[in-house]
């Protein structure tokens, strides 16, 4: 299995099934696996949202969450902090920078991706978990959901350790 497949696998479990949550919580709207009906019709599927497959739920995870981000590059520990975030939301390229001390421009190249290698793995986790909690608790929906996104933080950690 590859390392991609391991994160998708863990996520989707996360994500779960359908779901179209208050929007004052989730500003997402209905979801499936945790991908977004506007990012499911960008794709071009059409079909209804409790109805996508995971198949189409895991090519678009792929190539939004984990290719555009490049995880194949980094150590597997990191790569999944890095494409839960994504997947989540949030600033990962940024953090991610900031954690390993590249430019921080927002794309990942090659200095992004050298620093990333040349870094702490530890260190960087735990950085980038650090500033991901700080800015989800900045944001008008975490008293809905801190609880949850806590839990999955303190989850990542675990898994990478």
């Amino acid at each position: 299995m590859s390392t991609f497949d391991t994160a998708f696998s863990t996520i989707s479990s996360i994500e779960g099934g359908f779901t179209d949550r208050d929007r004052l919580a989730d500003a997402g709207g209905a979801t499936k696996y945790g991908i977004t009906e506007r990012v499911a019709r960008d794709w071009g599927y059409k079909g209804e949202m409790k109805d996508l497959p995971i198949e189409i739920a895991r090519s678009i995870a792929k190539a939004w969450y984990w290719d555009r981000y490049q995880c194949d590059q980094f150590d597997p520990r990191i790569a999944y902090q890095v494409f839960d975030a994504a997947y989540n939301g949030g600033y990962p390229v940024k953090w991610l920078q900031e954690c390993v001390g590249a430019t921080v421009d927002g794309n990942i190249g090659a200095e992004t991706i050298a620093a990333v290698r040349a870094a702490d793995v530890w260190r960087t986790i735990a950085l980038f978990n650090a500033k991901r909690l700080s800015y989800m608790t900045s944001l008008t929906n975490w008293p809905q959901n801190a609880r949850g996104w806590s839990r999955r933080i303190a989850q990542n950690i675990i898994n990478a350790v």
